[in-house]
């Protein structure tokens, strides 16, 4: 446990006067934002620029944030919220800092991963004079014993405490169901609705909970960072309406035009075969579902709307349930989805980057490389390797794919589902399928890297060159590096498959560039249920 330690700015930031507040208002504050390559985190960095703010964004890895539509206009600095070293020089002339991270993804050990991450975050934050500290927790149930909570929903809860006992102001942001495009909780209603016309159900889905729009979040995130110096408190933040989540679906079905679904709970789900049921439906995970579900077991209602006092809501806000579902299903059609859950890493899934040097990988770098000419120019390839995934599948032997795909999903890994952000532009850190976008150089090179569950570590990457005569070549090379005997078994096991899935996907590349790409993503899955609700109606 790191304890608050007084430093060259040691006075107590809690005892700060208002006196301050009118002079911050007119400043252009500096916003430090943790976990800008997240679902939240992405979406509120344009929200803070668009206030007047400047923004510093601390990742792992700032490439991630390269592409990025706002990254020309933020600072991007590398650390990691449980290096206090780094985390103090993000810090540094900082006014407001978000804390928008969590360790799920680290494995079983979150828990102590996030209490240390939020220690070492509010030390650096005093130390720094930082004014406020602004947190996005979960809303957790009235009269239960944290202890009884889920260890998710508890790790939220426990950070949030820890921002509040420490010298800095601190705004904590309890929210439950947040709806979006791109939200895990959207996502996982949606999918659910739409290909379950009869559900059986766990008995979860009669629990009452607030669903909020993620609009309204990012504008109480936003407006914290002007919140007077004397304020330090937690926050219940919810939309109007309190729903069952099978009240949540037969909304969904009414908005999208889909037929009343039929939903039978049965009690004997627990939340480890819940979540394994809503991987098997749905994009999302199990890894992901579990807290998800979980969550859900407890009645999570608002019992205070006090945030209004300090950021006010506009006339019709905090929006409906019905009209956040309408915006971010909008989003979605019009293929418009800023961030996703999947933008943030998934539990389990490697994050290590293509080696430049075989011998880091001592000596055993497995390699599969191909390459063609092909009758096409190479703006028409680069369309065909940027538009790969997704609807358009991989252009080769679908059947080997939806296996290996339903073989990840199985062992608890991401499968193949999660499908694309955008169905024609692809930016680094950006799911596909199975795979995460490591590196592009548009026109030239896509470099995915597996986030399947592998013994070892693999990439993919696609090149669209041209040859000393003119002429376009494609050149894709599959890249392997095992861990221990079972990854090598691996490899040979899957490598006489080779010529097939990967010579034939090139093959089918070159091909589909040569007659012209038709983007089947570019018509999304709920403007097909439209269409053909259409004809149905036009034939009666």
């Amino acid at each position: 446990m790191i304890e608050i330690r007084a430093g060259c700015r040691g006075r107590n930031r809690k005892e700060r006067t208002v006196a301050a507040n009118g002079r911050r208002d007119r400043e252009r504050l500096l916003c430090l934002v943790t976990g800008a390559s997240g679902y939240i985190g992405g979406r509120l960095v344009p929200e803070l620029l668009e206030a007047g703010h400047r923004v510093r964004c601390l990742a792992r890895t700032p490439a991630k944030l390269r592409d990025q539509p706002w990254a020309a206009d933020v600072e991007s600095v590398r650390g990691d919220v449980t290096d206090p070293r780094s985390v103090a020089e993000a810090m540094r002339g900082v006014d407001v800092a978000y804390y928008l991270v969590h360790a799920l993804a680290s494995g079983t050990g979150f828990e102590d991963t996030d209490r240390r991450a939020a220690h070492v975050f509010a030390q650096q934050a005093y130390e720094a004079g930082v004014r406020r500290i602004v947190y996005l927790g979960g809303l957790t149930p009235r009269g239960v014993p944290e202890r009884t909570l889920s260890p998710h929903l508890r790790s939220r809860a426990e950070v949030g405490r820890i921002f509040l006992d420490a010298p800095v102001p601190a705004t904590v942001l309890r929210a439950a169901v947040v709806v979006g495009s791109g939200s895990a909780s959207f996502e996982m209603l949606r999918y659910l609705t739409e290909r379950l016309p009869v559900m059986v159900t766990p008995s979860w889905v009669h629990t009452r909970t607030q669903p909020i729009a993620v609009r309204d979040v990012l504008h109480y995130l936003a407006g914290s960072a002007t919140m007077p110096d004397d304020i330090d408190r937690a926050f219940d933040v919810g939309g109007p309406d309190v729903l069952t989540y099978r009240e949540m679906m037969r909304r969904y079905a009414t908005v999208s035009g889909l037929r009343r679904r039929i939903i039978v709970p049965v009690p004997v789900l627990t939340p480890g075969l819940s979540s394994h049921w809503v991987g098997l439906v749905t994009p999302v995970p199990a890894s992901i579902a579990r807290p998800l579900t979980e969550s859900l077991r407890h009645e999570v209602v608002c019992q205070e709307h006090d945030i209004a006092r300090y950021v006010p809501d506009a006339p019709g806000r905090p929006l409906p349930f019905d009209v956040a579902l309408t915006l971010a299903l909008r989003r979605v059609r019009e293929a418009q989805v800023a961030t996703r859950w999947s933008s943030a890493s998934v539990p389990g899934a490697p994050s290590d980057p293509l080696p430049t040097d075989p011998d880091w990988a001592g000596g055993s770098l497995y390699e599969d490389e191909r390459h063609l000419p092909v009758d096409a120019s190479p703006e028409a390839l680069w369309k065909v390797v940027e538009g790969i995934g997704g609807d358009n599948g991989w252009y080769s032997f679908p059947p080997a794919w939806a296996v290996r795909g339903w073989l990840d999903r199985f062992v608890g890994g991401v499968g193949l589902r999660r499908g694309r952000r955008d169905a024609q532009r692809l930016r680094v850190g950006d799911s596909l399928d199975f795979w995460r976008v490591e590196e592009i150089e548009p026109g030239r090179l896509l470099r995915l890297r597996a986030e399947m569950r592998l013994p070892g570590l693999a990439w993919l990457e696609m090149y669209v060159e041209t040859d000393a005569e003119g002429r376009t070549r494609y050149r894709q090379r599959a890249l392997f590096h095992p861990r221990g005997l079972l990854g090598h078994a691996y490899w040979w096991s899957v490598s006489p498959f080779h010529a097939v899935v990967f010579g034939g996907m090139a093959r089918n590349i070159g091909r589909a560039a040569a007659k012209g790409p038709v983007t089947r993503g570019s018509e999304t899955r709920s403007r097909r249920i439209r269409r053909r609700r259409s004809r149905r109606s036009a034939e009666h």
